[in-house]
């Protein structure tokens, strides 16, 4: 070979070892673009995401929102709230209050032993009947279910007051009513079902667009306030004149209709 083709094929080398390092060079500069281009659209969706989650995790939940709600008062109530439930004849000349909170089991049983006597008595008009609604449960369980079953007692109290002792009085039927563990009221469509088996709310479009709406959730939580304003510490609580009623125990509420009456007819002549 001669010293001239020889040289020739030397610089032809090097021309071909000069371009495959430039098309390297550029694979590499491309490669290097699209990590980093991959690692900021990792970095802004981890922001993103982060954002998002922090957004949800600091938005208030249903029952923090509802106290900027506009009060709703349901018909058939009085007091400046609307909290102040009141049912019964209006000559009877004494009142019994009641303090109930929906998720109680005791008040379940207290509701099926000694809630037809009540009715009765209440029905003949020996006293009227002041009912308020407690939601501690939801505190110490945890849960929504005791503010959303007495958010919907508010509206079948704007349906009537009869429509609401009925549903009431379902709610805490055996067939109905859950162990306090379980937060079965939370869900709307439970307790749509429970009102079905009440006449006046069966199929009552009104009604079942207030539960749906939650159009009642303020006053529900306004309503529950006036437990720990009395300074009540159980449910059921039964007053009368400013007294508490207790059974034949001293301690706990009557837990049979006989004795109920016998308390009862006692508070009346006291």
């Amino acid at each position: 070979m001669s010293k001239r083709n020889s040289q020739t094929a030397k610089t032809a080398a090097r021309e071909r070892l000069r371009a495959e390092r430039e098309r390297q060079a550029k694979r590499d500069k491309a490669k290097r673009q699209i990590i980093v281009a991959c690692s900021v659209v990792a970095v802004l969706a981890a922001a993103g995401g982060i954002g998002y989650a922090v957004v949800q995790a600091n938005k208030p939940t249903e029952w923090e929102a509802a106290k900027d709600k506009a009060l709703v008062k349901p018909a058939n109530t009085t007091g400046e709230n609307g909290t102040t439930v009141l049912i019964g004849k209006s000559t009877a000349k004494k009142t019994l209050t009641i303090y109930e909170d929906p998720r109680c089991p005791v008040c379940a049983q207290f509701e099926q032993s000694v809630g037809p006597a009540l009715k009765k008595d209440l029905d003949a008009g020996k006293f009227k009947l002041q009912y308020v609604g407690a939601t501690f449960l939801d505190k110490n369980l945890p849960g929504v279910g005791s503010k959303n079953a007495l958010s919907a007692l508010g509206a079948a109290l704007n349906v009537s007051p009869e429509a609401f002792l009925e549903f009431k009085s379902a709610m805490y039927a055996a067939k109905w009513h859950p162990e306090e563990t379980d937060d079965k009221f939370k869900d709307d469509s439970y307790l749509l079902e429970i009102a079905d088996t009440v006449p006046a709310l069966k199929n009552n479009a009104a009604f079942q667009k207030d539960v749906k709406n939650g159009t009642y959730d303020r006053w529900a939580l306004e309503e529950s306030k006036i437990f720990d304003k009395d300074g009540i510490r159980g449910t059921p609580t039964l007053k009368m004149d400013g007294k508490t009623l207790t059974g034949s125990d001293g301690k706990n509420p009557p837990s049979t209709a006989e004795e109920f009456d016998k308390v009862i007819d006692a508070a009346l002549k006291g």
